[in-house]
């Protein structure tokens, strides 16, 4: 598929998206304003749905966020879950100040938990995760899922966002980052303990299911 057409596949399927109903059509609007006006990168609506598809078929009781900006993809998680809880996590307060301006509006504050600092050492303090999503430093993705996976439980799931990285993935002489990407694809791939697909969905959403 060229350039082109994968532009033209990813415009038809966010087009399709506005015909669907949101309950909270605003607060997505204004989320999404917002990082457009700011340049602020989220996963976008498309994935947005498949977290929330995803999330009900698993019926989890524990997400945590490794990277959670000002809280779209939390949005998704929190808006699925039945019980249980989503940890936020973020290196800089005010977009977890952000996040609960916006979670708050949508009613879905007794569904998460907000945490300031490295996501990696806070997420390391839950056990027993059912999903574990990464969206923070691209290239430190497969250190992250060597230091947590212990954490996740038999049946959870790794979900990592921009495993494509813009197709940078498909370059020759990649730069550093991307190489750090490739080596994350690859290992999760490859791993016994992990049943691995990658979803081309926007700049790619790998999902891993702990064996």
């Amino acid at each position: 598929m060229n350039d082109i057409l994968f532009y033209s596949v990813q415009l038809y399927i966010d087009s399709l998206n506005q015909l669907s109903y949101v309950e909270d059509e605003d607060v997505l609007n204004h989320m999404e304003d917002y990082a457009e006006k700011s340049g602020f990168p989220i996963v976008n609506r498309s994935v947005g749905r498949f977290l929330y598809l995803i999330t009900k078929l698993k019926n989890p009781k524990l997400i945590v966020e490794i990277g959670s900006g000002y809280g779209y993809s939390a949005y998704w998680f929190a808006k699925a879950i039945d019980s249980g809880k989503v940890v936020l996590t973020d290196y800089k307060p005010e977009n977890l100040e952000k996040a609960k301006e916006y979670l708050g509006k949508s009613g879905l504050l007794e569904k998460v938990e907000f945490r300031v600092g490295n996501g990696v050492e806070i997420a390391k303090e839950y056990k027993d995760v059912d999903i574990f999503f990464f969206d923070h430093e691209k290239s430190k993705y497969l250190d992250t899922v060597l230091q947590l996976k212990t954490n996740l439980k038999s049946g959870g799931l790794i979900i990592a966002d921009n495993t494509l990285w813009h197709g940078k993935v498909l370059q020759e002489n990649p730069d550093n980052q991307t190489k750090k990407i490739k080596e994350f694809n690859e290992y999760m791939f490859s791993s016994k303990e992990f049943f691995t697909t990658l979803i081309p969905l926007r700049d790619g959403v790998l999902i891993a299911l702990k064996l």
